[in-house]
Protein backbone atom coordinates (compact mmCIF):
# COMPACT_ATOMS: atom_id res chain seq x y z
CA UNK A 1 0.00 0.00 0.00
CA UNK A 2 1.37 3.41 -0.98
CA UNK A 3 2.30 5.50 2.07
CA UNK A 4 1.69 9.24 2.56
CA UNK A 5 5.29 10.19 1.65
CA UNK A 6 5.11 8.28 -1.64
CA UNK A 7 1.77 9.90 -2.47
CA UNK A 8 3.19 13.36 -1.79
CA UNK A 9 6.25 12.62 -3.92
CA UNK A 10 3.99 11.49 -6.76
CA UNK A 11 1.93 14.67 -6.46
CA UNK A 12 5.07 16.84 -6.43
CA UNK A 13 6.43 15.05 -9.49
CA UNK A 14 3.13 15.51 -11.31
CA UNK A 15 3.02 19.22 -10.43
CA UNK A 16 6.61 19.68 -11.66
CA UNK A 17 5.83 17.84 -14.89
CA UNK A 18 2.93 20.22 -15.50
CA UNK A 19 5.11 23.26 -14.78
CA UNK A 20 7.79 22.02 -17.16
CA UNK A 21 5.19 21.44 -19.86
CA UNK A 22 3.85 24.98 -19.39
CA UNK A 23 7.19 26.81 -19.14
CA UNK A 24 9.62 25.04 -21.46
CA UNK A 25 9.59 26.02 -25.14
CA UNK A 26 10.40 23.87 -28.20
CA UNK A 27 14.15 23.37 -28.59
CA UNK A 28 14.82 24.02 -24.89
CA UNK A 29 15.89 21.57 -22.23
CA UNK A 30 15.67 21.42 -18.43
CA UNK A 31 18.90 20.69 -16.54
CA UNK A 32 18.98 19.30 -13.01
CA UNK A 33 21.47 21.45 -11.08
CA UNK A 34 21.96 18.70 -8.47
CA UNK A 35 21.41 21.26 -5.75
CA UNK A 36 18.25 21.08 -3.66
CA UNK A 37 16.17 19.89 -6.59
CA UNK A 38 16.64 23.17 -8.49
CA UNK A 39 16.34 23.14 -12.28
CA UNK A 40 17.40 25.46 -15.10
CA UNK A 41 15.87 26.02 -18.52
CA UNK A 42 18.42 26.29 -21.34
CA UNK A 43 18.55 26.29 -25.10
CA UNK A 44 21.49 24.20 -26.37
CA UNK A 45 21.62 26.24 -29.59
CA UNK A 46 22.45 29.32 -27.54
CA UNK A 47 24.91 29.93 -24.71
CA UNK A 48 24.65 27.40 -21.87
CA UNK A 49 26.29 27.64 -18.47
CA UNK A 50 29.61 25.93 -17.75
CA UNK A 51 31.80 24.95 -14.84
CA UNK A 52 32.86 28.59 -14.37
CA UNK A 53 29.36 29.67 -13.28
CA UNK A 54 29.06 26.75 -10.84
CA UNK A 55 32.47 27.51 -9.37
CA UNK A 56 31.57 31.17 -8.90
CA UNK A 57 28.28 30.33 -7.16
CA UNK A 58 30.24 28.10 -4.74
CA UNK A 59 33.10 30.58 -4.27
CA UNK A 60 31.14 33.80 -3.74
CA UNK A 61 30.48 34.78 -0.14
CA UNK A 62 26.86 35.03 0.87
CA UNK A 63 24.44 35.21 3.75
CA UNK A 64 20.73 34.52 4.12
CA UNK A 65 19.86 38.18 4.68
CA UNK A 66 21.84 39.56 1.73
CA UNK A 67 20.44 41.51 -1.19
CA UNK A 68 22.39 40.49 -4.30
CA UNK A 69 22.64 41.27 -8.00
CA UNK A 70 24.20 39.25 -10.83
CA UNK A 71 25.55 41.28 -13.77
CA UNK A 72 25.10 39.61 -17.15
CA UNK A 73 23.15 36.70 -15.71
CA UNK A 74 22.48 34.82 -18.96
CA UNK A 75 19.89 32.18 -18.11
CA UNK A 76 20.18 32.95 -14.39
CA UNK A 77 22.42 30.09 -13.31
CA UNK A 78 24.34 32.01 -10.62
CA UNK A 79 21.28 33.52 -8.86
CA UNK A 80 19.45 30.17 -8.98
CA UNK A 81 22.40 28.28 -7.47
CA UNK A 82 23.12 30.90 -4.81
CA UNK A 83 19.46 31.06 -3.79
CA UNK A 84 19.40 27.26 -3.65
CA UNK A 85 22.36 27.48 -1.24
CA UNK A 86 20.66 30.25 0.83
CA UNK A 87 23.49 32.66 0.01
CA UNK A 88 21.07 35.58 -0.38
CA UNK A 89 17.58 36.67 0.64
CA UNK A 90 16.84 37.97 -2.84
CA UNK A 91 18.68 38.23 -6.13
CA UNK A 92 18.32 40.64 -9.05
CA UNK A 93 19.42 39.07 -12.34
CA UNK A 94 20.47 41.69 -14.90
CA UNK A 95 20.67 40.59 -18.55
CA UNK A 96 20.79 42.63 -21.76
CA UNK A 97 19.65 39.89 -24.17
CA UNK A 98 15.87 39.71 -24.11
CA UNK A 99 15.59 36.01 -24.92
CA UNK A 100 18.07 35.04 -22.20
CA UNK A 101 16.39 37.30 -19.63
CA UNK A 102 13.00 35.84 -20.46
CA UNK A 103 14.40 32.31 -20.08
CA UNK A 104 15.89 33.22 -16.69
CA UNK A 105 12.49 34.48 -15.59
CA UNK A 106 10.89 31.18 -16.53
CA UNK A 107 13.56 29.28 -14.57
CA UNK A 108 12.72 31.39 -11.52
CA UNK A 109 9.06 30.48 -11.97
CA UNK A 110 9.90 26.80 -12.49
CA UNK A 111 11.77 26.76 -9.16
CA UNK A 112 9.06 28.80 -7.36
CA UNK A 113 11.54 31.57 -6.50
CA UNK A 114 10.05 34.42 -8.55
CA UNK A 115 9.50 36.42 -5.34
CA UNK A 116 13.21 36.12 -4.52
CA UNK A 117 14.73 36.29 -8.02
CA UNK A 118 13.90 39.41 -10.01
CA UNK A 119 14.99 39.40 -13.65
CA UNK A 120 15.71 42.81 -15.18
CA UNK A 121 16.42 43.30 -18.87
CA UNK A 122 19.05 46.00 -19.08
CA UNK A 123 22.60 47.03 -19.86
CA UNK A 124 25.38 46.77 -17.27
CA UNK A 125 26.64 50.14 -18.50
CA UNK A 126 23.26 51.67 -17.58
CA UNK A 127 23.08 50.57 -13.92
CA UNK A 128 22.97 54.18 -12.69
CA UNK A 129 19.58 54.55 -14.38
CA UNK A 130 18.35 51.14 -13.28
CA UNK A 131 19.24 50.90 -9.59
CA UNK A 132 19.95 53.18 -6.62
CA UNK A 133 23.56 53.81 -5.56
CA UNK A 134 24.96 51.56 -2.80
CA UNK A 135 21.90 49.30 -2.88
CA UNK A 136 23.32 45.74 -2.80
CA UNK A 137 25.32 43.64 -0.33
CA UNK A 138 26.66 41.25 -2.97
CA UNK A 139 27.47 41.62 -6.67
CA UNK A 140 28.45 38.65 -8.83
CA UNK A 141 29.44 38.42 -12.48
CA UNK A 142 30.65 35.87 -15.01
CA UNK A 143 31.42 38.41 -17.74
CA UNK A 144 32.77 37.96 -21.28
CA UNK A 145 36.43 37.00 -21.06
CA UNK A 146 37.85 37.92 -24.45
CA UNK A 147 38.64 41.39 -25.77
CA UNK A 148 36.60 41.79 -28.96
CA UNK A 149 38.64 40.96 -32.03
CA UNK A 150 40.58 38.18 -30.32
CA UNK A 151 39.95 34.45 -30.20
CA UNK A 152 37.46 32.26 -32.05
CA UNK A 153 34.15 33.85 -33.00
CA UNK A 154 31.11 31.58 -32.83
CA UNK A 155 28.60 31.98 -35.67
CA UNK A 156 25.83 32.15 -33.05
CA UNK A 157 25.56 35.83 -32.00
CA UNK A 158 24.25 35.07 -28.49
CA UNK A 159 27.30 32.90 -27.78
CA UNK A 160 29.65 35.60 -29.09
CA UNK A 161 28.06 38.22 -26.84
CA UNK A 162 28.53 35.96 -23.82
CA UNK A 163 32.20 35.22 -24.59
CA UNK A 164 33.54 38.42 -26.17
CA UNK A 165 33.52 42.01 -24.94
CA UNK A 166 31.07 43.12 -27.62
CA UNK A 167 28.48 44.85 -25.43
CA UNK A 168 30.41 45.30 -22.19
CA UNK A 169 34.06 45.60 -21.13
CA UNK A 170 35.79 44.43 -17.98
CA UNK A 171 36.04 47.99 -16.69
CA UNK A 172 32.29 48.50 -17.22
CA UNK A 173 31.55 45.45 -15.05
CA UNK A 174 33.83 46.50 -12.19
CA UNK A 175 32.62 50.12 -12.33
CA UNK A 176 29.00 48.93 -12.18
CA UNK A 177 29.76 46.65 -9.24
CA UNK A 178 31.34 49.52 -7.32
CA UNK A 179 28.33 51.77 -7.97
CA UNK A 180 25.89 49.09 -6.80
CA UNK A 181 27.72 47.89 -3.69
CA UNK A 182 27.24 49.21 -0.20
CA UNK A 183 30.40 49.97 1.76
CA UNK A 184 31.74 46.63 2.95
CA UNK A 185 29.77 44.81 0.26
CA UNK A 186 31.38 42.01 -1.74
CA UNK A 187 32.00 41.63 -5.48
CA UNK A 188 32.82 38.14 -6.78
CA UNK A 189 33.80 37.36 -10.35
CA UNK A 190 35.19 34.51 -12.45
CA UNK A 191 37.54 35.37 -15.30
CA UNK A 192 40.71 34.30 -17.11
CA UNK A 193 44.12 34.40 -15.38
CA UNK A 194 45.79 36.18 -18.30
CA UNK A 195 43.67 39.24 -17.44
CA UNK A 196 44.35 39.17 -13.71
CA UNK A 197 46.52 42.29 -13.82
CA UNK A 198 43.67 44.27 -15.39
CA UNK A 199 41.15 42.81 -12.96
CA UNK A 200 43.08 43.90 -9.88
CA UNK A 201 43.85 47.30 -11.43
CA UNK A 202 40.18 48.04 -12.14
CA UNK A 203 38.99 46.70 -8.80
CA UNK A 204 41.35 49.02 -6.94
CA UNK A 205 40.57 51.92 -9.29
CA UNK A 206 36.89 51.60 -8.31
CA UNK A 207 37.56 51.15 -4.57
CA UNK A 208 36.99 47.38 -4.45
CA UNK A 209 39.92 45.80 -2.62
CA UNK A 210 40.73 42.19 -3.68
CA UNK A 211 40.44 39.97 -0.59
CA UNK A 212 40.13 36.35 -1.81
CA UNK A 213 41.46 34.65 -4.93
CA UNK A 214 41.47 31.07 -6.18
CA UNK A 215 42.96 29.65 -9.37
CA UNK A 216 41.26 26.81 -11.23
CA UNK A 217 43.10 24.26 -13.35
CA UNK A 218 41.67 21.44 -15.49
CA UNK A 219 43.64 18.84 -13.49
CA UNK A 220 46.76 18.50 -11.37
CA UNK A 221 49.87 19.80 -13.13
CA UNK A 222 47.99 21.84 -15.77
CA UNK A 223 48.16 25.58 -16.24
CA UNK A 224 45.32 27.42 -14.53
CA UNK A 225 42.58 28.46 -16.98
CA UNK A 226 40.21 30.29 -14.63
CA UNK A 227 40.51 32.63 -11.67
CA UNK A 228 37.91 33.32 -9.00
CA UNK A 229 38.33 36.65 -7.24
CA UNK A 230 36.33 38.50 -4.60
CA UNK A 231 36.80 42.02 -3.33
CA UNK A 232 35.27 44.20 -0.64
CA UNK A 233 34.25 47.79 -1.29
CA UNK A 234 36.20 50.40 0.67
CA UNK A 235 38.26 47.77 2.52
CA UNK A 236 41.89 47.76 3.56
CA UNK A 237 44.41 45.78 1.50
CA UNK A 238 45.11 42.13 2.25
CA UNK A 239 44.61 39.34 -0.29
CA UNK A 240 44.19 35.68 0.68
CA UNK A 241 45.12 33.16 -2.05
CA UNK A 242 43.19 29.92 -1.60
CA UNK A 243 44.33 26.44 -2.72
CA UNK A 244 44.01 25.77 -6.45
CA UNK A 245 40.95 23.80 -7.59
CA UNK A 246 41.15 20.88 -10.01
CA UNK A 247 38.08 20.44 -12.22
CA UNK A 248 38.95 16.86 -13.26
CA UNK A 249 40.27 13.93 -11.25
CA UNK A 250 43.48 12.16 -12.29
CA UNK A 251 41.42 9.49 -14.08
CA UNK A 252 39.67 12.13 -16.21
CA UNK A 253 36.37 11.99 -14.34
CA UNK A 254 34.69 15.28 -13.52
CA UNK A 255 34.85 16.31 -9.88
CA UNK A 256 31.43 16.48 -8.26
CA UNK A 257 30.22 20.12 -8.44
CA UNK A 258 28.77 19.77 -4.96
CA UNK A 259 32.24 19.13 -3.55
CA UNK A 260 33.91 22.11 -5.21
Amino acid sequence: MENAVDKQNDLNAADMAEKIKALVRPGERVDDLQCGGFLLIQNPEHFCFGTDAVLLANFASGRKSAKAVDLGTGTGIIPVLMLAKDKAREFTALEIQEEMAEMAGRSAELNSISERMHVVKGDIKDVKNLFPHDSFDIVTSNPPYIVYGGGYHNPEEKVNIARHEILVRLEDVVSAASYLLKGGGRFAMVHKPFRLGEIIYYMQKYKIEPKRMQLVQPKEGCEANMVLIEGVKSAKSGLKVLPTINVYNADGSHIDYGKL
